[in-house]
């Protein structure tokens, strides 16, 4: 299968790789850039540190001195494992998402604890929403963000127009609004929205059905290993 990647080039990269071994080949079309913002963190002591993407280690690592000790909360296995890979040995996992995160934390750490939540500037509102309500203080640092490109990559338009994909990996909600605006702004929206769209949750499709995307899948867990069983599954595999 031709698959379409819009993550980001690291990202795409690395999920290249494994769809290669799966035996599909990958057009990667970054449609965001993390960049990191000039936001210094909060002041203070904190009892725990809150991940909800891997895109929060570089920031965890640049502070880890001032957080030596602390017991890290990541939202999944790639964040989790981003974070032990920094040095931490303290790492707890939630299931994939932001309230299943809020229920880990909750069953760990007693009621009214002070917790830093490294995050980007576009984010849920949980876990932060549901820890709040249950005393807990969060403070959140935005250090990074996710960039839109100004257009279309060209090797994503051409695949497009002359129907060289099949299918479309998306992996966040984010990212999937991104592209569709792109797609429509480059005049290859209906291309577009005939692929097969597999998509890393419920949420992250709901941008692509509300567009009218005819074949829109979800994966069964919130993690990769389940996107690319979904996705092999559709091809036959």
């Amino acid at each position: 299968m031709r698959v379409l990647l819009v993550r980001p080039q690291a990202d795409a990269e690395r999920t290249a790789r494994r769809l290669a071994m799966h035996g599909h080949e990958a057009v990667i079309a970054p449609v965001l850039r993390i960049d990191r913002t000039d936001e210094p963190p909060p002041s203070g002591s904190f009892a725990a540190v809150i991940l909800t993407s891997a895109n929060a280690v570089p920031a965890l690592a640049a502070i880890k001195s001032r957080l030596a000790g602390l017991p890290v909360f990541a939202v999944g296995e790639r964040t989790g494992c981003g974070a032990a890979a920094a040095g931490w040995t303290d790492v707890r996992i939630a299931d994939g998402d932001g309230a299943a995160l809020a229920a880990l934390i909750g069953r760990s750490l007693p009621p009214r604890a002070r917790l830093l939540h490294i995050a980007g500037r576009e984010r849920k509102t949980e876990p932060e929403a549901s820890l709040v309500a249950a005393g807990f203080s969060v403070s959140t640092w935005i250090a990074y963000e996710a960039v839109a490109a100004e257009c279309l990559p060209g090797v994503a338009q051409s695949a497009l127009s002359e129907a060289r994909l099949d299918v479309a990996l998306h992996y966040s909600r984010r990212s999937a609004a991104v592209v569709l605006d792109l797609a429509a702004r480059s005049g290859v929206m209906a291309p577009f929205l005939a692929l097969t769209h597999v998509c890393l949750s419920a949420d992250t499709a709901a941008p692509l059905q509300a567009a009218g995307a005819g074949r829109v899948r979800a994966a069964e867990q919130m993690d990769e290993a389940s996107l690319l069983a979904a996705l092999d599954e559709w091809a036959g595999k």
